[in-house]
């Protein structure tokens, strides 16, 4: 008998558990797993226009995969020994992948973790910056989307030589950076067959800018700023000069371009950015490892003029640019 009730009693419990867990009409309603939260590290040597672009392209990415995502945002201001400090505090988060938004930025976490996923934009020669192996296979725990289009620098110097004429460029960077010095010597490697020569002037923090820049007046007739974040952080400075001196000054970005450089070839930051987020989607869903996805180059590459700046240099915009070009 009493085996009899706790039989009963049991059916009782059981039933009111399962009616607890239905909804109108009795069915079983289903219970939809939490998705999960993913913290994201950022670290970014400085802040300019073409390294925010970059990083509103990767976030656009990861909001269009769904991804929940908390972001650690760390700017360097140009300090590389807060770089370091920034890469080591976001590895002491543990957070799930670290995106990192320019040269220093990258070597600065890939010397802090070989263990979490880094995802790098903004970087010129990711394989002389020793961030990966090879552009096809990585090899480690880092990969990303570089800043460098092999056609970008060859176009760019004959346009200054075939439209305008140039023989002496001017280019103002930080040596410091492996970014620049890299872009530098493949300008200087480029015009040996050109008949055209590169006068350097070499800076260490933005504040030297303008001073470098005004040391290249009566050595130069063509100017070419690269994508050196330290210069580009100040480049009206050296927009003033070149202009004043109506020297005509390409530049590395299109960002540049709207801030008052005359032309680049070029593409969007915010696209490589894009595409850099997409590769940490894929990460962060378990679906590749860093070491298995190559390293891309921006896909799309053109030229545009800023129409305000060839004015005040005298320049009038050929029919063949503005068919194939223009901003």
């Amino acid at each position: 008998m009493k085996n009899g009730w706790g039989k009963m009693l049991a059916v009782i419990f059981s039933t009111t558990l399962l009616l607890a867990a239905c909804g109108d009409g009795g069915e079983v309603k289903n219970q939809e797993t939490p998705s999960k939260k993913y913290k994201i590290g950022v670290s970014q040597i400085v802040e300019h226009p073409s390294l925010n672009a970059a990083y509103d392209g990767f976030k656009k990415a990861i909001e269009d995969a769904g991804l929940d995502v908390e972001y650690d945002v760390q700017i360097a201001q140009g300090d590389n020994s807060v770089n370091t400090t920034i890469a080591t505090n976001l590895v002491s988060a543990d957070v799930d992948l670290i995106f990192a938004n320019s040269t220093p930025s990258a070597q600065a976490a890939a010397s802090a973790t070989t263990e979490i996923p880094i995802i790098f934009t903004s970087v010129t020669d990711a394989v002389g910056a020793e961030l990966v192996d090879s552009m096809e296979s990585p090899g480690g725990n880092v990969t990303g989307t570089i800043d460098a289009h092999p056609d970008a620098i060859t176009n760019t110097m004959k346009f200054l030589k075939e439209e305008l004429g140039a023989k002496n460029v001017g280019m103002v960077f930080n040596s410091g950076e492996q970014n620049s010095r890299a872009q530098v010597d493949a300008v200087k490697e480029m015009l040996k067959d050109m008949d055209m020569t590169v006068v350097e002037a070499s800076v260490a923090t933005s504040a030297d800018v303008k001073q470098a820049t005004e040391s290249l007046l009566g050595k130069v007739d063509s100017m070419y700023i690269i994508t050196d974040n330290t210069v580009v952080s100040a480049l009206e400075s050296v927009i003033s000069v070149a202009n004043d001196n109506e020297i005509p000054m390409m530049v590395g970005e299109f960002d540049s371009v709207k801030r008052g450089g005359l032309a680049a070839f070029g593409f969007e930051y915010f696209d490589i950015g894009y595409e850099a987020g997409q590769m940490a989607v894929k990460i962060l869903k378990g679906e590749s490892k860093p070491a298995d996805l190559p390293v891309q180059i921006p896909q799309k590459l053109k030229l545009i003029m800023n129409k305000d700046t060839a004015s005040t240099l005298g320049l009038d915009i050929k029919d063949e640019w503005k068919a194939e070009f223009s901003e």
